[in-house]
């Protein structure tokens, strides 16, 4: 069981040591934007940046390069991420993702309705796609702090709550945020996927293809004027998910292959023998062979995400200059809303639909989890911050709009991430005490992996 849940715990810290640098990165363009140097924070992050020449240049400031660039990576993993999920991990099995679906969708649709509830009427309606998102970095990096009082089975659950939730962002960024279209543009992105998707099926698994045919196609969908990232996500979906060895087959040739090296030892402390050079070089050809493209992709973008992309994202965009005008956020109805919707329409959402599902029978608590666990997760996913930030971008664009969309965040996400740790460490002592063991459900031993 320990060698099957190692994966996940690799991931689990990468995301929450991401997420500690993430604070520290939002921290900074707080205190940057509110200093006197607070016209270089503008300035940079506003300075254009061209890239390419006549009809393939894109020139856009650098902020943009940022959210229609990096962003686009991030997009990818979570991609990859979904599509692992769905292949091979929570949400493989209707029964185990019934309960990780159903808190997703209470904790995207009571958020929107909440702030619609607020900004009905107005111009301001539009932000509504704002407080549904999660964090996952962020929230993930509240669960490490909290060490063993929070269950790995917990975390499990709020990394596929948080999956799906990003599934459900992504929906709604291509259908609800999405410009003018140029169908031309949108129609050659759409075809380049769809080589991917047949090289897929042809058995291509060079990264390279992929990578290449998937930078033009993010092209065009940047052209066409549905946001890019989407791409990001469509190209992830292609990438190959099957092995061309299996594990047996690799076990098998890997320890012929450590026999041939083992004869060849002759004592050398310099350089192998030519037959012990030929067999590691098999053995870093069956090690490619094992492992899917999938699994590599985002193994080694995983830490370029956590530790790079999602940094400078909070670094070029949490940057609120606050002045006199803290008080917006309980006057201004957008930060407001937003507020509403990720401390109260969060929890509410996530503790309503995941009940329902577990009392009609659709799903079963994981072993180990009591209610209060779940609801310290529901309190967790009302950390917005970086995919509601970013959907505040794409409803508001630059202006005071937008400002108040992330002083409701930051407020948000900070408060959230309190009262969601309050009441795991409540839920731990309790347990830790002997009492309020709420029953649940027994669940197959491979219910983590």
């Amino acid at each position: 069981m320990q060698t099957l849940l190692r994966p996940f715990q690799t991931f689990f810290k990468t995301e929450a040591a991401g997420g500690i640098l993430l604070l520290a990165a939002a921290a900074v363009a707080l205190v940057w934007a509110n200093s006197p140097l607070a016209g270089a924070y503008a300035d940079l992050w506003g300075t254009y940046v061209t890239v390419g020449a006549g009809a393939f240049e894109i020139s856009k400031p650098l902020i943009l390069w940022v959210n229609d660039g990096l962003m686009a990576i991030f997009f990818f993993v979570v991609g990859l991420e979904i599509k692992r999920e769905v292949l091979a991990g929570e949400l493989a099995e209707p029964r185990k993702a019934a309960l990780a679906i159903a808190a997703a969708l209470g904790g995207m649709v009571v958020p929107a309705l909440l702030y619609t509830a607020v900004t009905l009427g107005t111009d301001r309606v539009t932000g509504w796609g704002i407080p549904m998102a999660t964090d996952i970095a962020f929230a993930l990096g509240v669960l490490a702090l909290l060490g063993s009082r929070a269950p790995l089975a917990l975390k499990v659950f709020l990394t596929a709550v948080a999956i799906v939730d990003d599934l459900g962002a992504v929906v709604v960024i291509a259908i609800f945020y999405t410009a003018q279209i140029n169908v031309s543009a949108l129609v050659a992105s759409l075809a380049l996927v769809g080589v991917l998707a047949v090289a897929n099926r042809l058995g291509v698994q060079r990264t390279s293809v992929y990578a290449l045919v998937g930078l033009a196609a993010w092209v065009f969908m940047l052209k066409s004027g549905v946001h890019a990232t989407i791409a990001g996500v469509l190209v992830a979906l292609t990438i190959p998910a099957n092995r061309k060895i299996h594990e047996v087959e690799f076990a098998d040739r890997v320890g012929d292959l450590l026999a041939r090296f083992r004869t060849g030892i002759q004592g050398s402390p310099t350089d192998p023998t030519p037959d012990q050079a030929a067999a590691v070089h098999s053995i870093e050809v069956a090690c490619q062979k094992v492992e899917t493209p999938l699994a590599r992709l985002e193994h080694g973008l995983h830490g370029f995400v956590a530790f790079f992309v999602m940094p400078v994202f909070a670094l070029a965009n949490a940057g609120v200059a606050f002045g006199a005008d803290v008080g917006a956020l309980v006057t201004d109805t957008v930060a407001l809303g937003v507020m509403l919707g990720l401390v109260v329409g969060k929890p509410i959402g996530v503790m309503a639909l995941a009940f329902l599902a577990v009392k009609t029978g659709l799903a079963a608590l994981p072993a180990g989890v009591s209610w209060r666990h779940v609801l310290g997760v529901s309190f967790l996913t009302g950390i917005g911050f970086t995919m509601s930030i970013f959907i505040a971008n794409l409803a508001f664009g630059a202006g005071p709009l937008l400002d108040s969309a992330k002083m409701g965040i930051l407020a948000a996400s900070v408060i959230s991430g309190v009262l969601g740790a309050v009441v795991l460490i409540g839920a731990a002592r309790t347990v830790k005490a002997g009492g309020d063991r709420e029953p649940v459900e027994p669940v197959p031993a491979d219910a983590l992996v």
